[in-house]
């Protein structure tokens, strides 16, 4: 643990010497990145302007303004908490920001980072033809809520279940649902995958399970150890409740409908474990080779 002396500390007069100074800080402790900032300048950027009260989108015009003490120790301190302790800073703020939409976060819940959102962005095209026709949606697994939030902000005549085993999680959708004032066509259930189901087709399932392999779950950084680890931990092969969603998801679609599904960097595993299945790999900015789309077709070959 590396502790500044208060003359130290005083030095830092400037937003850019605090920015500057985090980025050294993180960089210096090989703090690991992956939940929402790839890189320790915008994690130092993001923590500053949010210790700050300062819009995350408009840097240049306080980069050189000066900082009171009371200001300058709340940045210190949430970097210190952040290497310190390996927190992700989404935990630290209480915030997790996706496509440009906020979402309340705690340790109940993985922070938010699922590529499907980009997919969300452009209403599954060209895979869904028509956004405005969609009328039922389904996120199975959906922790935070947020890419239920976002199929509804995405499909706007839609109804939205969405699905998760924990009532911890489910009480942080909540909130989230009420904050995005979405409770009248986003409702949740607490179900072990599909049992406690309403009885109806989906034209859309979107889900992010828990995926990650027991070999690489004995490895993760520490930050992941943070996140609950029932959101994670796919089994030996990260496939366990893959292969009970493909099992189960074809009596859940209509006939046209489609499965968007995130499985990480478990490709190898997922062929392996599905050989008979040919599904359509979609890349986004930000991922490859870590989202997949199967028809209720597919599925029932």
């Amino acid at each position: 643990m590396t502790t500044m002396n208060q003359t130290s500390r005083e030095e830092l007069q400037t937003v850019r010497d605090l920015i500057r100074y985090g980025v050294s800080r993180l960089n210096g402790a090989q703090v690991a990145l992956g939940h929402g900032s790839d890189n320790a300048w915008d994690e130092a950027v993001y923590l500053t302007l949010h210790a700050l009260h300062l819009p995350l989108d408009t840097l240049d015009p306080f980069l050189d303004a000066r900082v009171i003490r009371e200001e300058r120790e709340r940045v210190l301190d949430l970097l210190d908490r952040r290497v310190n302790e390996r927190v992700p800073a989404a935990y630290l703020t209480n915030e997790a920001w996706l496509r440009g939409h906020r979402f309340y976060v705690d340790k109940r819940v993985i922070v938010p980072r699922s590529p499907i959102a980009e997919l969300l962005d452009e209403g599954l095209s060209p895979w869904v033809q028509d956004a405005l026709a969609v009328e039922n949606v389904l996120d199975m697994c959906t922790g935070s809520g947020c890419l239920a939030i976002l199929s509804a902000l995405a499909f706007p005549y839609a109804h939205v279940d969405a699905v998760d085993v924990s009532a911890d999680a489910l009480e942080v959708a909540r909130r989230n649902v009420d904050d995005y004032g979405l409770a009248d066509r986003l409702d949740l259930h607490q179900s072990n995958l599909f049992d406690n189901l309403p009885a109806r087709q989906y034209d859309v399932i979107v889900c992010n399970p828990p995926y990650v392999n027991s070999g690489s779950m004995s490895v993760l950084p520490q930050e992941y150890l943070h996140e609950p680890q029932l959101a994670l931990a796919g089994g030996d092969d990260g496939m366990d409740l893959v292969r009970r969603i493909l099992a189960a998801a074809p009596q859940h679609l209509t006939q046209d409908g489609v499965l968007v599904l995130e499985i990480g960097h478990e490709r190898d595993f997922f062929e392996a474990a599905f050989p008979q299945l040919t599904p359509v790999w979609l890349d986004t900015e930000e991922a490859s080779d870590q989202l997949l789309l199967l028809t209720r077709e597919q599925l029932t070959l």
